[in-house]
């Protein structure tokens, strides 16, 4: 596990930084697909986690969920537009785009059924970070946002790793995934105008370059 930040941990994952975890204070943020159970119980050994949060209900972020929840007794949340999506997972195929690899992606990756104890809505609070709704890569997708370091933990709004390389590189998620590509460029547009000094991908290595990050985001067609 990697320190980004001021209680806000990186979880290890192989390869690195392909499917990101976080640990928020005491929030574990996303959960990776359902065979990244182990790895992460074996991370949070000695760390207080209270609660598991989502930034948005898809197979790769929500797969360990149910057992993670049920392991280490913590309730789950998540923005309110995925939380029947949450509790009713074939809702989270349904919803995305037809295209073959959403379900051999959904075969493989899928959580479980989990009950949300908790929606998350504009300005709530969830492990000392402000909770920033950002919908268009789903229906629910919420960012997580510190104002007082200016950190940004953004989901799947954006990415940080070519998906032909797997180096470094910003783009958009794959419309493949993604029902609203306008929406989500505006989700985008908004994180922008935040001029954060550290951005946190699902997908990618952390980004401290703030002036990158912003004219990417202005360069995005309207």
């Amino acid at each position: 596990m990697k320190q980004l930040a001021d209680d806000l941990y990186m979880l290890g994952g192989f390869p690195p930084h392909v499917i990101n975890v976080y640990l928020m204070g005491d929030v574990l943020l996303d959960a990776g697909t359902r065979h990244a159970t182990s790895r992460i119980e074996r991370q949070l050994r000695g760390h207080n986690v209270t609660a598991h949060a989502l930034t948005h209900a898809h197979p790769d972020h929500q797969g360990s969920s149910h057992q993670v929840c049920e392991m280490l007794g913590i309730p789950l949340w998540c923005g309110s537009g995925d939380a029947d999506a949450v509790e009713n997972p074939a809702l989270i195929l349904e919803r995305l785009p037809k295209f073959w690899l959403n379900s051999l992606i959904a075969t493989r990756w899928l959580g479980p059924a989990h009950p949300v104890s908790r929606t998350l809505h504009e300005g709530n609070e969830a492990g000392g970070f402000t909770v920033l709704e950002t919908p268009g890569h789903s229906a629910g997708h919420v960012a997580y946002w510190r104002e007082s370091d200016r950190v940004l933990i953004l989901g799947d709004v954006l990415r940080n790793m070519s998906l032909l390389t797997g180096l470094p590189s910003l783009g958009e998620p794959p419309s493949v995934f993604t029902p609203n590509p306008a929406q989500n460029r505006q989700s985008a547009r908004k994180l922008a105008a935040l001029e954060p000094n550290l951005v946190c991908f699902g997908h990618g290595p952390p980004l401290r370059d703030t002036k990158k990050f912003v004219k990417f985001v202005s360069s995005l067609p309207d």
